[in-house]
């Protein structure tokens, strides 16, 4: 067995820099759970609000239709006009049952799901945090004892890396084991598939956006279609909210339709629930603990589950940023964003719409697609599929050129349950799936 003098000797550690190291990541720590902090807070607020926004309209529902009552009772005996007010307010409180409550329900459930999500990752900034905390103070008092330093720099590497692993920049780069096709056209289908958006459910099941077929698709863990939902207008993106709900960005200019609506996947088949309007064209959607990121033309707005605009997070003054998507990381720290124009850019935004980082790379084409994987790996679509750094400024990897049949690839998504890559191409009525390890 060597002895550490020996290892001390041969493997000399840097303390001022390891001290730094520490601050650095206990700062990243201390921000991801502040910001974990204010989306409990947000969701909270977001749900009371929605609640009394609820409750308002009931009572001018009930205002209106009882002065209606009284203004149409003209001639009429009391007993009538008393009846006639009887089935008007019954009529309203039945639909606030029966729509309202259900909504309100709903959202709850989803504050629920996302609170609890949070908490857990507060609780592991804290103890984190703490664990951190105390091997800086170590560190602080060791001074010049190799031994020390040495045994320091290998316990302190093990807690920064659990760390870095919370904050999703470990970096690790995905490597294609294998390549199937998978067709997703449906009879009902008035022509070939153009697959926009894509979304897994943590069950292993898949939602797919048929932008030319104006529908939505449900995918089983085989990649099957099993059920479909056929939308008014463009489906353009798609992206999780709860394990069984999701939100579809859908657009037609012509008839003047922004809208999100929001599909549940309830045993197998798609039903269609809440929905509002945008002021502004709908393009693509995201989603992170409570906020929805949606981009139009060439700006990135921020919403509430309830449709509420909070903010205008970026606006593009260049004009080559038509259509972009969107994607954030797991920690809601970073926003990304792709381009098509004179120039396919990858933007890295921090989480108050500030630029951080441009990437480009003469391997992307056309309208690119973006996908942020739970652990934080950013894949970037558009004539291949790359895998980009965390940091949005280099290619880690090449992932699949058109020598594995990726020729039009305008949406990327990865499943953690099956370990696989999905990629949808433009005029193409077939999925790909790459095994990745």
């Amino acid at each position: 067995m060597t002895p550490i003098s020996e290892l001390t000797n041969t493997q000399p550690t840097d303390l001022q820099g390891l001290s730094v190291e520490l601050e650095t990541v206990m700062g990243g720590i201390k921000s991801l759970q502040i910001n974990q902090e204010a989306s409990v807070q947000s969701l909270q607020r977001t749900y009371k609000e929605h609640g009394a926004v609820m409750i308002e309209q009931l009572h001018g529902n009930l205002s209106t239709n009882i002065d209606k009552c009284f203004n149409s009772s003209v001639g009429t005996s009391g007993n009538n006009l008393k009846e006639e007010m009887c089935w008007s307010v019954l009529s309203i409180l039945n639909e606030f049952d029966n729509i309202t409550v259900k909504e309100l329900n709903d959202i709850k459930e989803e504050v629920i799901s996302i609170k609890g999500s949070v908490t857990s990752s507060i609780y592991k900034c804290t103890s984190l945090h703490n664990d951190l905390s105390q091997f800086h103070e170590i560190v602080q008092k060791i001074g010049d004892n190799k031994e020390l330093c040495l045994i320091a720099s290998i316990k302190c590497k093990h807690i920064i890396q659990q760390a870095l692993t919370l904050l999703w920049k470990s970096g690790k780069v995905f490597n294609v084991q294998s390549i199937t096709k998978h067709n997703v056209r449906i009879p009902s289908d008035k022509g070939v598939c153009h697959i926009r958006g894509i979304c897994v459910l943590p069950d292993g099941q898949v939602l797919v956006v048929d932008w030319n077929n104006d529908n939505v698709k449900l995918l089983n863990q085989q990649y099957q279609v099993v059920s479909h939902w056929d939308v008014n207008a463009w489906p353009f993106d798609i992206c999780l909210i709860t394990p069984s709900e999701v939100a579809v960005a859908v657009y037609n200019h012509d008839s003047n339709i922004h809208e999100v609506q929001f599909i549940t996947v309830n045993q197998g088949k798609l039903v269609s629930g809440r929905k509002f309007q945008l002021q502004h064209e709908c393009t693509f959607i995201t989603h992170h603990q409570g906020d929805l990121f949606v981009t139009s033309g060439q700006e990135l707005y921020k919403y509430s589950l309830n449709g509420k605009l909070i903010c205008r997070l970026y606006q593009d003054r260049s004009g080559d940023l038509p259509g972009y998507k969107c994607a954030v990381s797991p920690t809601g720290d970073r926003l990304y964003i792709t381009s098509y124009g004179p120039q396919n850019k990858l933007l890295t935004l921090a989480r108050d719409g500030t630029l951080l980082a441009t990437y480009s790379d003469p391997a992307l084409v056309g309208p690119c697609g973006l996908h942020v994987t739970p652990a934080g790996q950013v894949l970037v679509c558009g004539g291949t599929v790359l895998q980009v750094g965390w940091e949005g400024k280099s290619k880690l990897a090449t992932l699949a050129t058109k020598e594995d049949e990726v020729w039009r690839p305008v949406s990327v998504c990865y499943s953690s349950t099956t370990s696989s890559i999905i990629v949808g191409q433009k005029w193409d009525d077939t999925i790909l799936v790459f095994r990745v390890e």
